[in-house]
C-alpha cells in the first residue's frame, strides 16, 4: 500500500485508572506490532490528570519511568471532528506555557487501549460515537456492561449463563449496615468468600475472606477502589479457564483455550502474576512478532497452559458459553472472557469478560496463526467496517421543530 493510502490509527491510552501503566504497556505492544506497510500510528496518550497528550517523545516506553519529564516533551492536544467521519488532532509543540501550535493530525480510526476507567466503560467509546468517528472494540453498551461485575452476573443470569453465588455491595449501603450485611454474605455465601471492586480489573482490589473479621476490613478496602463491591462464593476447587472472542456478534469466533497458573502459593492470580512476574520459566509463553524486544511482555509473561488440557466435551462447553456471551453483550472486536470450572461440583461458570483485554489476547490468537500484526490489522479492519455500517443508519429527520411553523403547531397541541 502506498504512504498516500494509508489509514492513520491514533492509538489512545493511560488514562484515570489505576491500570494506567498497564494500558502504556498494551499500547507499546500495539505501536511496535503495528503493520507499517498499511498504518501510521501516532500515540494519543491521556495523563493520570485526564489531559491529553501526543508527540514523537510518547513512542519511547523507557520515558514513561518519569511521567512530568514525558510531559514536558510530548504535546497537550484537543481535538474535533472532522469531515468523512475523521478525527482532527490540535497540537500545540511542547515547552511549558510557551508552546507554539503544530499542524493538525487528521485521524481515520482511533484504537483503544485503555484498561479501566472511562477508557474502558464506554465514556471514551461514547465520545467517539458522538463526534461520528471511528474507533477500535467494543461500543458504549458492551463496555459498560463489561466493565460492571455484578451487571455482567445479573445479565448473564438472566440469559441463563451460569455464575457463581453473590452480593453486591454499594458503600452507602455497607455504611451503618455492616453487620447485616456480614450476616448475609455469610448465611447466602459462606466462607471462603472472594471480594471484588465491581469496576475494576487486573485483579486490583481483590481478596479472599476466610472469617468475619477479615471480611469486614477486606470489604471496606475494596470500597477505596470502588462504589460498588461483589462478593462471591470462592472455588475451592477450581480450575480456572481463558478464552477470548474476536470479531462482532454476528460473526464471532473462539480462540484456544488456556489455563493460567498461579504464582507461588497465591490464592488469586494477582496483578503480580499478571504483569510483573520474568520471562524464565512457565509452561508457554509468547511475544508480539514485530518489536517484541523493547516491549514489556504485559499479560504474555503470564504463566498459562496452552491450549488448556480439557476433554473435547468440556472445551466446546466453554467455547459455546463464551461465543454465547460476546454476542449476549454485543461486543465488537477482541475480549477475553474468563471462566471458572468447580472441579467439586463439575461445573462451568462465567467469571468475568474483559472488552480490552491485557496485551488484547494476543498470545490466545497466535497458536491459531493469526500473530499480533494480523490481530491488531483485524481490530482496526473490525472497526473500520462497523464504522462504515453505522454511518448508513439515519441519525437524524430532516425537519426543524423550533421554526415557526413547527412551533406554532407545538403550541396548537400544548393549548389543547
Amino acid at each position: 500500500m502506498s504512504q498516500t493510502n494509508r489509514k492513520t490509527v491514533a492509538v489512545a491510552f493511560g488514562g484515570v485508572s489505576p491500570e494506567h501503566e498497564v494500558s502504556v504497556i498494551s499500547a507499546h505492544q500495539v505501536l511496535a506490532a503495528m503493520d507499517r506497510d498499511r498504518y501510521n500510528p501516532v500515540p494519543l496518550y491521556v495523563g493520570k490528570d485526564g489531559r491529553w497528550f501526543t508527540g514523537a517523545a510518547l513512542l519511547d516506553l523507557d520515558a514513561y519511568k518519569d511521567l512530568a519529564a514525558l510531559r514536558e516533551k510530548a504535546s497537550p492536544v484537543s481535538f474535533a471532528p472532522g469531515a468523512f467521519g475523521r478525527l482532527r488532532l490540535m497540537p500545540q509543540g511542547p515547552g511549558g506555557w510557551f508552546r507554539m501550535k503544530a499542524d493538525p493530525i487528521t485521524v481515520d480510526i482511533l484504537f483503544l487501549a485503555f484498561h479501566g476507567g472511562s477508557g474502558e466503560d464506554g465514556g471514551v467509546q461514547g465520545l467517539c460515537q458522538s463526534m461520528g468517528v471511528a474507533y477500535t472494540g467494543s461500543g458504549v453498551l458492551a463496555s459498560a456492561i463489561g466493565m460492571d461485575k455484578v451487571v455482567s452476573k445479573q445479565l448473564c443470569e438472566a440469559a441463563g449463563v451460569p455464575v457463581v453465588e453473590y452480593v453486591s455491595i454499594y458503600e452507602w449501603e455497607w455504611a451503618g449496615s455492616e453487620e447485616q450485611y456480614l450476616d448475609r454474605i455469610e448465611s447466602e455465601i459462606g466462607y471462603p468468600a472472594i471480594v471484588k471492586p465491581a469496576r475494576l480489573g487486573s485483579s486490583i482490589g481483590i481478596a479472599i475472606a476466610s472469617e468475619r473479621e477479615a471480611l469486614d476490613r477486606i470489604i471496606e478496602e475494596a470500597f477505596r477502589f470502588d462504589s460498588k463491591v461483589v462478593v462471591e462464593r470462592a472455588v475451592e476447587k477450581l480450575t480456572e479457564i481463558n478464552c477470548s472472542v474476536l470479531g462482532s456478534p454476528s460473526e464471532a469466533r473462539v480462540s484456544v483455550l488456556e489455563q493460567p497458573v498461579r504464582g507461588g502459593e497465591s490464592e488469586l492470580l494477582t496483578f503480580a502474576d499478571k504483569y510483573q512476574r520474568s520471562q524464565d520459566g512457565g509452561p508457554k509463553r509468547s511475544l508480539p512478532a514485530k518489536g517484541a524486544s523493547e516491549v514489556s511482555a504485559g499479560m504474555a509473561s503470564l504463566d498459562r497452559i496452552i491450549p488448556a488440557p480439557l476433554d473435547e466435551s468440556r472445551r466446546t462447553e466453554i467455547t459455546n458459553l463464551a461465543k454465547r456471551v460476546f454476542q449476549l453483550f454485543e461486543c465488537s472486536g477482541v475480549a477475553r472472557i474468563d471462566f471458572m470450572i468447580d472441579e467439586e461440583l463439575d461445573a462451568v461458570f462465567f467469571n468475568e469478560i474483559n472488552t480490552i483485554p491485557g496485551s488484547f489476547s494476543f498470545y490466545l490468537w497466535d497458536p491459531a496463526g493469526v500473530d499480533f500484526s494480523a490481530l491488531v490489522s483485524e481490530l482496526i479492519e473490525i472497526g473500520l467496517a462497523r464504522h462504515r455500517a453505522e454511518a448508513t443508519r439515519v441519525r437524524s429527520y430532516d425537519v426543524n421543530l423550533l421554526s415557526e411553523k413547527s412551533l406554532g403547531g407545538l403550541k396548537g397541541s400544548k393549548s389543547s
